[in-house]
């Protein structure tokens, strides 16, 4: 589900390992990644902690159900200027309807961000959609 994601392939975002309660996900930095400092965006390294959190948590889910993240609270320790990161994440406690995670950003052996998030846990009905129409007026 995760890995068919048009957006997650669209950013270049690559699944290293994915097992259930952890993953492994990497991004090979590129131009396009960066803000107009010449630095990593944060957005690329949230984008990246956010999909690895998710990956960790869906293998662990019950046929038919999805997650979706709640919250996710995320610290950027070093500016990246290029190169790979890689993204460990693990699920620290799964719930009935939350899950709790935490993520690791490295460039080699540098620590650069660190996150922790929550994940819902639902199961999706098939004819049901998020928005609905406004009422016109």
């Amino acid at each position: 589900m995760i890995k068919s994601d048009r957006f997650i392939h669209r950013v270049g975002l690559k699944f290293d390992e994915v097992t259930p309660g952890h993953s492994r996900l990497s991004l090979e930095t590129q131009d396009h990644h960066k803000n107009g400092t010449g630095v990593v965006h944060g957005g690329a390294i949230f984008t990246l902690a956010d999909t690895a959190m998710g990956a960790a948590l869906v293998p662990m889910l019950e046929q038919g159900h999805i997650c979706a993240t709640v919250e996710i609270k995320i610290g950027y320790f070093k500016p990246v200027f290029g190169g790979e990161l890689v993204c460990e994440a693990v699920v620290v406690n799964k719930g009935k309807n939350l899950a709790s995670l935490e993520a690791t950003i490295r460039h080699g052996d540098v620590l650069v961000s660190k996150a922790s998030g929550t994940f819902s846990i639902f199961k999706r009905k098939p004819d049901s959609t998020l928005a609905t129409p406004a009422a016109s007026t």
